[in-house]
C-alpha cells in the first residue's frame, strides 16, 4: 500500500476533521485485524469508511466479496487505484454515506448476512452503531475500530464510570468484546488517543417485537438523559409520558429503588422496568 501521507499530498488532498479521517498506515496491523475477525471465503464484507483501502485489501484476501463504502468523493479514485494495485478482483467501491445506505435492502441483494468492518469516525460512531443495531438481523457480526474512550463506553458494565445508554443497548442485543488495541502512530494523521477494535456478535433473534424493543430503548435513553438525577426524576418527562409519582410507582413495581441512577441499572432490570412502564401506560399488556 502506498503511504497515505505521500499519496494525499501528491493529490493535494488533506484529511477532513469533520469526517474524522485518520487513515491506518500499517499493513501488518490491518492483517492482524482481519485475521482476528476470522473472515472466510464465504463472507460478504461491508466496510464502513474504506479510506485508502488498508482494511479493504486485506479483507478481500479472505472474503468472497468486499464492498467498500466511502463517503468522501475525493478519495474514490485513489481508493480504486489502490484496489487495482492490489490485484484483488472481489472489491467493489461505493461512494455513499453509510447513514444513507439501506442495509436491509443491501443485505437482501446478497442473500446472506453481512460481516461489517470499519474504522469509524469518532463524531458519528454512536450513530453508526445504533444504525447497525436497528439492522442487526442482516448482520452476521461486526469488527469496528473506535477511539478508546468510546470503546470503553460500549463494553462498560453497570456501576462503572463509563457505563452508558450505549453500553446497555449493546449488551441487550449482542456480545461485545475487545480484540485489539491500536497505537496512534499507526495512523495518518496521528490521533491524540489510542484506538480499540471490538467484536460485536449480535444475538440471532430479537427478544421482543419491534414496538416493544423501541420502547425499551426509549426507557434506557430516558434513564441516562439526566445522568446526575435519580431514576424517578430521569424517567419523568415527555418521552415516556409519565410524571414523577407514576415513575416512582413503576420503579417500585419493577423492584428498583427510585433513588438509584441509570448507570447502576443492568440490562435485565431495564427490561423489567420497560415492561412495567409499558403496562402502566398502555391498554395492551407486555
Amino acid at each position: 500500500m502506498t503511504f497515505p501521507a505521500q499519496l494525499l499530498r501528491k493529490n493535494n488532498i488533506f484529511p477532513k476533521k469533520d469526517f474524522g479521517q485518520n487513515f491506518l498506515i500499517d499493513d501488518q496491523t490491518a492483517q492482524m485485524i482481519i485475521k482476528r475477525a476470522g473472515i472466510d471465503k464465504d463472507d460478504i464484507v461491508l466496510e464502513i469508511g474504506s479510506g485508502l483501502g488498508a482494511l479493504t485489501v486485506q479483507a478481500s484476501k479472505k472474503a468472497k466479496k468486499v464492498y467498500g463504502i466511502e463517503k468522501d468523493d475525493r478519495l474514490i479514485d485513489l481508493l480504486k487505484e489502490e484496489v487495482v494495485k492490489s490485484g484483488q478482483s472481489n472489491i467493489e467501491i461505493i461512494c455513499k454515506d453509510i447513514m444513507k445506505l439501506n442495509i436491509e435492502e443491501f443485505a437482501q441483494t446478497q442473500r446472506k448476512k453481512l460481516v461489517i468492518i470499519g474504522n469509524l469516525p469518532y463524531n458519528i460512531s454512536s450513530q453508526i452503531l445504533f444504525r447497525l443495531v436497528e439492522n442487526r438481523e442482516f448482520i452476521k457480526r461486526a469488527y469496528l475500530m473506535f477511539q478508546l474512550e468510546l470503546a470503553n463506553r460500549i463494553t462498560a458494565f453497570p456501576g462503572s464510570k463509563d457505563y452508558s445508554r450505549l453500553s446497555a443497548v449493546m449488551q441487550y442485543c449482542s456480545t461485545v468484546k475487545p480484540i485489539a488495541d491500536i497505537k496512534p502512530h499507526l495512523f495518518f494523521p496521528k490521533p491524540a488517543v489510542q484506538s480499540r477494535v471490538i467484536e460485536v456478535s449480535f444475538f440471532d433473534t430479537p427478544a421482543f417485537s419491534y414496538e416493544k424493543e423501541k420502547f425499551l430503548f426509549k426507557v434506557i435513553k430516558a434513564a441516562f438523559s439526566k445522568r446526575r438525577k435519580t431514576l424517578k426524576n430521569s424517567l419523568a418527562g415527555d418521552d415516556l409520558l409519565i410524571n414523577r409519582e407514576e415513575a416512582e410507582k413503576i420503579l417500585k413495581t419493577a423492584k428498583i429503588d427510585p433513588v438509584r441512577r441509570g448507570e447502576t441499572v443492568n440490562v435485565e432490570e431495564f427490561v423489567n422496568l420497560a415492561k412495567e412502564a409499558w403496562n402502566s401506560t398502555r391498554e395492551d399488556k407486555w
